[in-house]
């Protein structure tokens, strides 16, 4: 019953998204500090059982609820807390508020106003980026905010419930982001820093798990967009990112809608502690720290911030229609 946990989640999250402050991010965040206070020593050992406690049990806590709601009530209510976590853990509108009022300022011609809400969404400073650097960066953003927040969680999502784990796959891959973008802000915070350790078990575990995510996002990117140059440009330019996983997704969206992406990266505005930490804030490892090579295509332009949103719309189309069939498949057979 996937599709329709899903299908739900995305409905309600359309009609009534989840509000920026809440309180289930609230206790997240807070039950993350508690496992890294607690857990990390300082060691490897000490900062992958820090990771394990903060991604770990949240993803068999939403699995026991799962099972126990199953056997002891019935699918239906197992379907009602999937809905639930999925909309917790998916969605656009966590993230696509700034995309929109961003290329509203455009079209408005404030670019200045466009900078702004670039500097404020990404803690970065934007000032001096010219209108095609501003909608550069807003593409790669918003693309891999699409990633994080949608795809992989539906990716992670309809696995591990394939095999009866319910929401289990959204919580651990959302949790996994979040700790290591969180870990990763805290790192040289004055108060309760994070260990180097900590950070780097939480960014290899989270380079394994949005391995497979990476290239299902890539695929559909380009089954919905220009598939020969996506997948070309996946082949060829990917590496050209700092980040692998990244570099797969941003890649094959270059070469899917045919703009230029990659080039001089975005630095932090802000002191170390002050970014963004809410659970559903969007900091792409690697775009922020290190610059990339462009890949080839159209410099980029409003326009083609259009033709993101409709390469996105698209592609969870394809994956609701792939879950329809597998559904259906499952009901006859």
């Amino acid at each position: 019953m996937s599709f329709f946990a899903i299908l739900f989640a995305l409905l309600i999250e359309q009609v009534r998204p989840l509000a920026r402050h809440n309180t289930i991010h609230a206790g997240l965040r807070a039950w993350v500090r508690w496992a890294s206070r607690n857990f990390d020593a300082g060691r490897p050992q000490h900062g992958w059982i820090a990771w394990t406690v903060a991604t770990v049990v949240p993803a068999l806590a939403a699995l026991g609820i799962h099972w126990a709601l199953l056997l002891g009530i019935g699918w239906p209510a197992a379907v009602v807390w999937s809905v639930a976590v999925l909309y917790v853990t998916l969605g656009f509108r966590q993230f696509s508020h700034h995309f929109t009022a961003i290329r509203d300022a455009l079209d408005a011609g404030e670019e200045d106003r466009a900078r702004e809400l670039l500097a404020q969404w990404q803690q970065v400073d934007a000032s001096e980026l010219p209108r095609r650097e501003i909608v550069r960066h807003v593409i790669e953003y918003s693309v891999l905010a699409a990633h994080r927040h949608v795809f992989g969680v539906l990716a992670w999502f309809s696995i591990l419930a394939a095999f009866g784990l319910g929401p289990a796959g959204a919580v651990l891959y959302r949790m996994s982001e979040f700790v290591t973008r969180y870990w990763r802000d805290r790192g040289a915070a004055a108060a309760q820093p994070v260990s180097e350790a900590a950070q780097s078990a939480a960014t290899r575990a989270w380079a394994v798990i949005d391995w497979l995510p990476a290239r299902v996002t890539a695929v559909a990117f380009a089954v919905v967009g220009s598939f020969e140059e996506a997948i070309d440009c996946w082949r060829n330019h990917a590496q050209r990112f700092p980040n692998d996983n990244d570099g797969v997704v941003l890649a094959a969206t270059s070469g899917a809608v045919n703009v230029r992406l990659g080039g001089g990266a975005l630095r932090s505005a802000f002191a170390h502690g002050g970014g963004p930490q809410a659970f559903g804030a969007t900091l792409p490892g690697g775009l922020l720290e290190a610059d990339s090579e462009s890949t080839p295509g159209r410099e980029a332009e409003p326009a083609h911030l259009r033709s993101i949103v409709g390469l996105v719309w698209r592609s969870v189309v394809l994956w609701m229609v792939l879950l329809a069939l597998l559904t259906l498949a499952r009901l006859l057979g």
